[in-house]
C-alpha cells in the first residue's frame, strides 16, 4: 500500500492513561466538529459504535473488519476513509489488535447544521450545470474510499489542525472541512455518474461521455472528441468536467486506465510493456512514472507486493 495515501503517524496514548483496551478515545472539539481518536489494544468483536452526527473516519494502524448499512463486513485497513450517517450503527471486528499491533483510528463528527449551510451554499453560487440535474448533496453510493491522495492529505490536515494550540484554529478547520466535503461529494457524483453511464449511456451528456471514455479505455482518446460529444468547447469542457467531479478528464482518463493495469498486473500474465499498452498509453515509460507518482511504487514493484514475488520476469526492466 503506498505509503504517501496514509494518514500522517498519530502518537498513542500513553498506557497509564488508557481506561479501555477496547476503543480507547481521545477528543478535540472544534465549532461544527469533533476529532475522535480511538484505539484498540485487545482482539474484540461485534463491538458498536454510534454517532448522533455524521462522521468521517480513517485508518491509521491496523485493521478492522466493518459491518455497515446491512452490506456484507469489508476489511478497513490504514489510508482508507469511510462516512457514517448519523445514528447509524457501526459494528467493528478487531481481529488482529494487540498491545504490539494497536489499531488506530480518527472519527471526525461534523454538526448537520453545518453540512447543511455549506451544501446549500454551494447550491447557490457554485451551480451552474442546472441542465445535469446536479445538486450538490451527501449521499451514500459510496461510502468506502481507498486511499484517496486528496482526501488523506485533507484529514491530516485537520489532525494537525484539532490538535493544535493555536487560537485561529477553527478558522482553518473550517476552511478544510469545507474542501474535505466539497471532495467528497465530488468522488461521490462520479461515481453515480459512472454507475448511470453503464446502464444507459444517452441519459444524460455526463453519462455520455463517461460511457465513451470506458468503451475506448484501450484506445486512443481525443479530448476534442470528447468536447464534439458533449457539445462544449475545450476549455468550457474541461472547466464543466472538473467542476462537476474535482479532476480534469485527463486525470480521469489516467486514474482509469491505471486502475486496469493494476489489475492486468495481478493476473501475473503480462510484461509491463503489455500492461501499458493494453490500458491505452503508447509509452510505456509514461506508463511506469504515472503509475509510480500515484501509487508511490513502480508496476513491476506493485506487482511483487501482490505475489509474493521478487524477481518476476515478466515485469521487464521497468521494477
Amino acid at each position: 500500500m503506498p505509503a504517501r495515501n496514509q494518514l500522517n503517524t498519530i502518537e498513542l496514548t500513553n498506557p497509564k492513561q488508557l481506561r479501555t483496551l477496547v476503543e480507547s478515545r481521545r477528543i478535540f472539539n472544534l465549532n461544527n466538529s469533533e476529532l475522535n481518536i480511538f484505539e484498540s489494544y485487545e482482539q474484540a468483536y461485534r463491538v458498536p459504535l454510534t454517532f448522533n452526527d455524521f462522521v468521517i473516519t480513517s485508518m491509521v494502524r491496523g485493521k478492522k473488519i466493518m459491518h455497515l448499512l446491512n452490506k456484507p463486513g469489508f476489511e478497513y485497513l490504514p489510508g482508507e476513509t469511510v462516512i457514517v450517517p448519523a445514528n447509524e450503527t457501526m459494528i467493528i471486528d478487531f481481529p488482529e489488535a494487540g498491545a504490539e499491533n494497536p489499531s488506530q483510528c480518527i472519527a471526525l463528527a461534523v454538526d448537520a447544521r453545518y453540512i447543511d449551510n455549506t451544501l446549500n451554499y454551494l447550491n447557490e453560487f457554485y451551480n451552474s450545470a442546472k441542465d445535469e440535474n446536479h445538486t450538490w448533496r451527501l449521499q451514500f453510493n459510496q461510502y468506502h474510499f481507498e486511499n484517496d491522495t486528496e482526501i488523506t492529505e485533507l484529514i491530516n490536515k485537520l489532525i494537525r489542525v484539532c490538535s493544535s494550540n493555536d487560537k485561529t484554529k477553527n478558522i482553518f478547520a473550517d476552511l478544510n472541512l469545507k474542501e474535505l466535503l466539497i471532495r467528497l461529494v465530488q468522488s461521490q457524483h462520479l461515481v453515480q455518474i459512472k454507475t448511470e453511464s453503464q446502464l444507459d449511456d444517452n441519459k444524460g451528456r455526463l453519462q455520455f461521455v463517461l460511457h465513451h471514455i470506458h468503451e475506448h479505455l484501450t484506445n486512443k482518446i481525443l479530448i476534442n472528441d470528447l468536447c464534439r460529444k458533449a457539445y462544449l468547447s475545450r476549455n468550457t469542457f474541461f472547466k464543466w468536467f472538473k467542476e462537476q467531479f474535482g479532476i480534469t478528464p485527463i486525470e480521469y482518463i489516467n486514474h482509469e486506465r491505471l486502475k486496469l493495469g493494476k489489475q492486468l498486473l495481478a493476473e501475473n500474465r503480462y510484461t509491463v510493456s503489455q500492461v501499458s499498452s493494453y490500458c491505452g498509453f503508447s509509452d510505456v515509460n509514461y506508463f511506469v512514472r504515472l503509475f509510480k507518482k500515484v501509487e508511490g511504487i513502480t508496476p513491476g514493484s506493485y506487482r511483487g507486493c501482490l505475489t509474493g514475488t521478487k524477481n518476476d520476469p515478466s515485469a521487464g526492466l521497468f521494477r
